[in-house]
């Protein structure tokens, strides 16, 4: 018992903690505080910033403000919830964590949940090396058709960067040891974010567009300066707004990483410090990114920010570095998300095994070969992996945290009518408000895609 923090230290009877197979008292973290922060930071960090600058358009700025504020407190609170459970058992798995609260259902159902919603995270960048790489390449070259050579082949990349890049990361004993990788990962959305920062004061508040060699000015923004289509909303509600709300309720999503990262932390009490340093990283530059970007565009710009600066010059030399950061971003992102799956795979399949160099790399090899067979022959494939996000990440943010800190924190130290738990109840209704919302505004989008197509539109 005296291995557990002192604060917990009386909560299990000596028995339990004695011959309990599910908790995990020995750790031997090797992994720095600063490491830790990149490497949370990067599991924070997706695809979605690109997106951020078209949702305050969807809000303006105030209250995308005030949202991504609340969404940032609710992360912290959240992975709170999950470390404070962890404590008192003495437990660093998120699977495990619901073995003790729930027993094998909820074991299985932690697993589920952080394979879909990482297979459907690791599917999503990949499927961004797919479409984006080529692109890339076509444009540093200056080529005008894809067809034909095996570099400009969004499949042939996607393998490549796959075995030569992200196998060899992933079969990383710890997590620990991408500290580097996630560092650099991060350098380059810094990256990206100071060339948005430079391209709203390079940028007049008018687009233009090349169309066949051709410039075309795009009638959306006033010429002038003071235009009425230059001046930013403070808020803003449309029929996009809605819409904007999950995007920005899962932006911090990282805590199948949590535990993980946790376990491996030299310093174990130092985590929720680490969580929120992390947060605020990553709520500085979500903010930074949303606010400029939307400054350069306005209303004009679009749900992919990158696309938006194409339109003015397809072959604007810093915009291109920019793509290719952001793309070395989200492959370096892709090792730090399979940890948590390929524990997960251990957890449900083959929990009493101590580690095994073959079976480790198996896992890894399977998870690799079967994503990347999802995106060259599936593509379609994402619209199911968006209704498996909409139900996985509020099971993981909001609804596990919660629910397993009111069963495992003991009745004798908080009991169900205390104002944490009471909290912790609200916090598990907050995660099913959001699943319904995200699956509300899903089958609407498909519905109305669905009588778009057959009207011929």
């Amino acid at each position: 018992a005296e291995l557990l923090p002192p604060t917990y230290s009386l909560t299990l009877p000596q028995f339990i903690l004695d011959n309990d197979p599910v908790c995990n008292y020995h750790f031997e973290g090797k992994t720095s505080f600063g490491m830790s922060v990149f490497n949370l930071g990067n599991a924070i960090m997706g695809s979605g910033i690109l997106g951020l600058a078209y949702a305050m358009a969807n809000t303006g700025v105030v209250l995308f403000l005030i949202l991504l504020t609340v969404v940032a407190v609710l992360s912290s609170y959240s992975i709170h919830l999950l470390l404070k459970s962890s404590g008192i058992v003495g437990i660093r798995a998120y699977e495990q964590l619901g073995y003790r609260a729930f027993g094998t259902p909820g074991k299985m159902a932690a697993g589920i949940a952080i394979t879909l919603q990482n297979i459907g995270a690791m599917s999503s960048y990949l499927y961004i090396v797919k479409y984006e790489f080529p692109l890339v390449i076509q444009a540093f070259l200056k080529v005008d058709n894809l067809a034909g050579d095996w570099y400009l082949n969004g499949n042939y990349l996607v393998i490549f960067v796959s075995v030569a890049v992200i196998l060899p990361l992933a079969l990383m004993k710890q997590l620990g040891y991408l500290g580097y990788t996630s560092g650099f990962s991060l350098s380059c959305m810094v990256f990206f974010l100071i060339s948005v920062i430079y391209k709203k004061f390079s940028v007049s508040c008018s687009l233009v567009k090349f169309d066949n060699g051709t410039v075309t000015r795009l009638n959306v923004s006033a010429m002038d300066p003071g235009g009425e289509n230059c001046i930013p909303k403070m808020a803003n509600l449309n029929s996009q707004t809605a819409y904007t709300i999950p995007i920005l309720a899962f932006a911090f999503v990282c805590h199948p990483e949590v535990l993980p990262i946790y376990t491996e932390l030299r310093k174990y009490k130092k985590m929720q410090h680490v969580a929120n340093i992390s947060i605020a990283i990553m709520y500085c530059m979500y903010f930074l990114a949303a606010l400029f970007g939307y400054l350069t565009f306005y209303g004009a710009v679009e749900a992919e920010l990158l696309h938006t600066y194409s339109r003015i010059d397809p072959y604007d030399t810093l915009i291109l570095c920019v793509r290719v950061a952001v793309l070395t971003a989200v492959t370096l992102t892709v090792p730090i998300v399979l940890f948590p799956v390929r524990r997960a795979i251990q957890q449900m399949m083959f929990p009493n095994k101590t580690f095994y160099w073959p079976r480790h790399i198996a896992i890894a090899l399977i998870l690799l070969t079967f994503i990347n067979l999802l995106v060259i022959f599936a593509p379609n494939i994402l619209g199911i992996f968006g209704v498996i996000g909409a139900t996985s990440a509020p099971c993981l943010i909001f609804i596990f945290p919660a629910i397993f800190y009111i069963r495992i924190v003991p009745k004798e130290e908080e009991p169900l009518c205390s104002v944490p738990k009471i909290l912790a109840a609200c916090f598990a209704g907050i995660g099913f408000l959001f699943m319904i919302m995200s699956l509300s505004f899903i089958i609407i989008d498909w519905t109305s895609n669905t009588n778009k197509a057959s009207t011929g539109h």
